[in-house]
């Protein structure tokens, strides 16, 4: 069984679409133009803060989001928070009309952050005069712990940005901003806390650079994703969404900013990324906190397939656009019979070992050495070399060796995929769809559950 071509051909088949992938973003990113600037004064913009417990971030949230972006509204959504998200934003609206509260009370609440959403674009509806021009009113979402970049929007306004009338969204980079902390974990030893760095530090590479490439790459071929921090999208181009599905974004999603986007090209309006802005975050340096937070994506990936036979066939969909949405679409997909070929293959070599002996056994694998290393060096390769791309943009006062060896270790944390992938199908299998957050880091214990679900 283990020369069937199924067992040689399948994992070669996934290296070279690694690869080509890679190539075309490392390319996408290194090469880009720089952004150039518009003129924010010709939009009005608006951002939307859904809350879900978030007292612990959501003042300064706001206080920056204002600071930053005088002219801008801030829709705080509150979705019946048992905290004081509430009653903190209530007392800054006070204070300042461009800032909004947006209540959600049980049973309505609490459906997810689509529905949130949903709840903030009624409110601007109600909000708007009859005579606004909805072209040129953008709405941005930015996660409750979010801090936008204060430039955002001189680039975002830009000709590679809503200044192009064509386009309906646009998404900028992500970075965590807790990567210098010393001891992301207070309360716990050294060897804990340099795990918890490097941890951050791989989100903030992956974030920065390597999914910065891969949205570049989209952009070229039309299947640019948005995300949920740092969402920018004209109004009109939510409404002709909400006049096909009902509403902007869709309920019980578990990746309702990815599925937006989808829906947004559906409906033939473009998306860019602009990696030369960015909106910060904090990285998580929980280890359950973060496989949580990768399930749910995981699981919302697996989501998304229902989408397919509706890209396929759409006049808006090109055809790389496709390849790469199908794509993305699988890696889920990918992983697990990744998982049930390496289980089988190892139960296989087990029976072969009792059959023939452990030596021959062990022969007839030393045999493959020179193909093992060989698919070793190309695998790792490519997560090595992002290591001197994120050192220029990101950490350029550190060594080349240090980006070296982070680049080795981006290739060992990109194998959270497969337990995260894993235990997001089960969860299906399980029907079990619910979630609503992940703690903050500034929540500090870790009693309870590290997710919240609905």
């Amino acid at each position: 069984m283990l020369h069937n071509p199924f067992f040689l051909i399948f994992p070669f088949f996934l290296l070279a679409c690694f690869l080509l992938y890679w190539a075309g973003a490392r390319h996408a990113y290194t090469r880009r133009p720089l952004a150039e600037h518009g003129d924010p004064g010709a939009f009005d913009w608006h951002f939307f803060v859904p809350c879900r417990d978030e007292e612990a971030v959501v003042a300064t949230t706001v206080g920056r989001l204002r600071a930053d972006h005088p002219r801008a509204h801030v829709w705080v959504i509150d979705d019946d928070s048992d905290d004081r998200t509430g009653a903190i934003v209530a007392e800054l609206a006070e204070r300042d009309r461009r800032v909004h509260l947006v209540r959600r009370h049980r049973p309505e609440a609490r459906q997810g952050k689509g529905a949130a959403l949903n709840a903030a674009y009624d409110e601007l509806n109600q909000f708007l005069s009859r005579e606004a021009d909805r072209e040129r009113i953008v709405v941005c979402v930015v996660d409750a712990d979010g801090q936008l970049d204060p430039n955002a929007l001189n680039v975002v306004s830009g000709p590679q940005g809503f200044g192009d009338p064509e386009i309906g969204g646009v998404q900028v980079s992500v970075r965590m901003r807790n990567t210098e902390d010393k001891r992301p974990l207070p309360d716990r030893g050294r060897v804990r806390n340099a795990f918890a760095r490097l941890l951050v530090r791989m989100q903030d590479m992956e974030f920065s650079v390597s999914n910065a490439g891969m949205q570049l790459l989209r952009a070229r071929t039309g299947s640019v994703g948005l995300g949920g921090n740092g969402q920018f999208t004209r109004l009109a181009s939510l409404d002709r969404i909400a006049s096909a599905e009902r509403r902007p974004w869709q309920r019980g999603a578990l990746l309702e900013d990815y599925e937006l986007g989808l829906h947004m090209i559906l409906t033939g309006d473009r998306i860019n990324h602009l990696a030369d802005t960015w909106v910060s975050q904090e990285g998580l340096p929980h280890g359950r906190r973060f496989l949580t937070q990768r399930t749910r994506w995981a699981q919302g990936n697996l989501q998304c397939v229902r989408y397919a036979p509706r890209i396929i066939s759409s006049r808006h969909y090109g055809g790389r656009g496709i390849l790469e949405t199908l794509y993305t679409f699988l890696q889920p997909v990918a992983h697990l019979v990744t998982l049930a070929l390496c289980a089988l293959m190892f139960a296989l070599l087990g029976l072969t070992a009792a059959e023939d002996g452990f030596g021959a056994a062990f022969g007839g694998m030393l045999a493959l050495w020179p193909l093992v290393v060989a698919l070793a060096v190309v695998s790792v390769l490519p997560f090595v070399l992002w290591g001197p791309v994120y050192r220029r943009d990101r950490a350029d006062d550190r060594s080349l060796l240090t980006a070296l060896l982070w680049g080795l270790a981006l290739w060992l944390y990109a194998y959270h995929l497969f337990p995260a992938s894993a235990r997001g199908f089960v969860r299906m299998l399980r029907g079990r769809n619910g979630w609503a957050k992940t703690r903050r880091n500034a929540e500090a214990t870790d009693s309870g559950p590290v997710a919240i679900e609905a």
